[in-house]
């Protein structure tokens, strides 16, 4: 009798090791480990997004950008994702990073930085977005928090990270340390601007995870969410800057059925495409959105933001 049952037991274990190896070599292990993975790395706001609940009424088929992740805030479910794995250059989506490190390690928002003249010589080279202050000019970090959201000022990014940490390469650092906390392993950031670089990429799914977090920020939420800003005065503005949210300035419209789109941040290179994180808020809901690599003029056409208002109109539809 013992013999019988020591036979059947061995038979069971052969016959689970027989599937155990079936669904490992169809490729389902890998799935199962990174769900288990998933569920092992707990469920704070800084872990990575774990519920699927794929919205029907949110088709992928017409949107202009090739990766695209749409998550429902509250219980962070994903209801539409693109190649949201595909690696992409972030171009000023960077600038999300930078502005929520740099409002972490600044005890003092109201404390002025004053912008070194060598900054600005290599930012003129490269073309890159300005939000309008001059060098030697004396700003408060607010404002420079402002100005790096906004209107993409790179002036502002290198400002915020060379008071920080003493060089903008140190400071990616920082950002680089703050993507491992949150969870984004398929990012790596060489400089706060978003400037093409080989080594600077990331992808939508890794973004996401970021706007979530940084959104909690009531400073960053504040920011992220304005369509305008007036900056104090100062020694080279007696009157002040006033800047106007890139989003917003090509967004005819805020309003979608049901809601509203809050805010968000646009980013373009040639190497990067069109790129958008943006916030809404539809049926009592809140939403984020980050999408990249559309085609297109960044002056003149604006699938990303297209992309935005499709996505946030057709959400819940059905």
């Amino acid at each position: 009798m013992r013999n019988h049952r020591k036979r059947f037991g061995c038979s069971v274990f052969l016959l689970t090791a027989v599937i155990l190896a079936f669904i490992f070599k169809s490729g389902s292990a890998a799935g199962i480990g990174r769900l288990l993975k998933t569920a092992a790395s707990g469920s704070g706001a800084s872990g990575p997004t774990i519920t699927l609940a794929q919205d029907p009424s949110v088709s992928i088929s017409n949107l202009h950008s090739p990766c695209a992740v749409l998550v429902r805030l509250d219980d962070r479910s994903v209801l539409m994702q693109k190649q949201s794995e595909k690696k992409i250059y972030p171009a000023s989506l960077t600038k999300m990073m930078t502005v929520i490190v740099a409002i972490e390690n600044l005890p003092d928002l109201q404390q002025k930085i004053e912008l070194s003249p060598s900054l600005f010589r290599p930012l003129y080279r490269a073309d890159a977005s300005m939000a309008g202050f001059q060098p030697g000019e004396k700003v408060r970090a607010i404002d420079l928090l402002y100005g790096a959201m906004l209107p993409s000022g790179a002036e502002c990014c290198i400002g915020l990270a060379d008071k920080i940490s003493g060089s903008e390469q140190e400071f990616a650092e920082k950002m680089n340390r703050k993507a491992k906390e949150l969870g984004m392993t398929h990012t790596h950031f060489s400089n706060s601007t978003g400037l093409q670089n080989e080594n600077h990429y990331t992808t939508v799914k890794d973004l996401s995870a970021l706007l979530r977090y940084a959104l909690q920020n009531q400073t960053f939420r504040d920011i992220f969410t304005s369509s305008r800003h007036s900056t104090a005065p100062t020694n080279k503005h007696p009157d002040g800057v006033t800047f106007q949210s890139t989003l917003f300035q090509n967004l005819e419209d805020q309003a979608i059925p049901g809601g509203e789109i809050l805010g968000g941040k646009t980013g373009y290179t040639e190497e990067a495409g069109l790129c958008l994180a943006s916030l809404a808020r539809k049926n009592g809901q809140e939403y984020i959105l980050v999408t990249a690599g559309a085609k297109g003029d960044h002056k003149s056409e604006q699938y990303d933001i297209d992309d935005a208002r499709e996505v946030y109109q057709a959400l819940g539809q059905n």
